[in-house]
């Protein structure tokens, strides 16, 4: 049986646009959760689950990105990554990614007599865990997940050009930068535009740069000439916001201006 995602998203906006301060990171941004659970009548999988994350949540104390499998049945086993932003630190990170377990409960069911979603992704600012049954369906890196554009749009007829050189610093930065555990990671600014990529860890530096590039593409198409926007693919994250007075001294992904 062919198995395939079904996105639910939520568009927090009041939370994630007026709050502001050193837990950001966990704000949860979007989830998406198969549309079928795993049968499990002798536990194993909801077990291997179990096991996938306890797993993630301790190296996230260590490292910025993980990938695991939990299980060696094919029928049981489980695959599973956690990413978190490149400018967090070993304690933040952790604290993002032990929120998500729960989450994953919560949002997308399982854990009772009806077994668990086959396939499931909770997002926060800060940080992501995704896992997937063994022989789950393969989706594209550069799928897009989430999207959230600006309700402005700059008013400066030189935004375009400079979006643009922004947008090219860091497609360049991401193959060259690095953070914790792995995956290309770049914050910067170019004149009034600040700009953000980050790539999962198991991409190479150079599909890193071309994940971030079409998820600029996607951003340009998708928002147009709007102030900001922030696009989410399968395996990379793209953000750019325009502030008319110059940009301020800022933490990444503090909100959408």
């Amino acid at each position: 049986m062919k198995l395939t995602y079904q996105f639910f998203i939520f568009w927090f906006f009041l939370p994630f646009f007026a709050i502001s301060g050193d837990d950001d990171y966990k704000n949860l941004i979007f989830k998406g959760c198969a549309n079928q659970k795993s049968p499990d009548p002798t536990g194993v999988f909801s077990q291997n689950l179990r096991n996938l994350f306890t797993s993630l949540v301790s190296q996230s104390s260590q490292s910025s990105f993980a990938s695991v499998t939990s299980g060696t049945d094919n029928t049981t086993a489980v695959i599973g990554v956690f990413q978190c932003r490149g400018d967090l630190q070993n304690a933040q990170c952790y604290d993002c990614v032990s929120k998500i377990p729960k989450l994953v409960s919560k949002l997308c069911g399982g854990g009772g007599d009806d077994g668990n979603v086959v396939a499931a992704r909770v997002n926060l600012a800060g940080c992501y865990i995704r896992y997937e049954s063994s022989g789950f369906r393969q989706t594209s890196g550069t799928e897009m997940l989430f999207r959230v554009c600006g309700k402005k749009d700059s008013n400066d007829p030189g935004f375009v050009g400079k979006r643009e050189t922004a947008f090219g610093m860091a497609e360049n930065g991401v193959k060259t930068g690095s953070s914790g555990g792995g995956g290309g990671f770049y914050a910067g600014q170019y004149e009034s535009v600040y700009v953000l990529g980050q790539c999962e860890g198991s991409l190479g530096n150079s599909d890193c740069g071309e994940c971030v590039k079409d998820g600029f593409e996607k951003a340009k198409s998708e928002c147009g000439e709007s102030n900001s926007g922030q696009v989410y693919l399968q395996k990379c994250f793209v953000s750019y916001s325009y502030y008319s007075h110059g940009v301020p001294n800022i933490e990444p992904l503090s909100g959408i201006h």
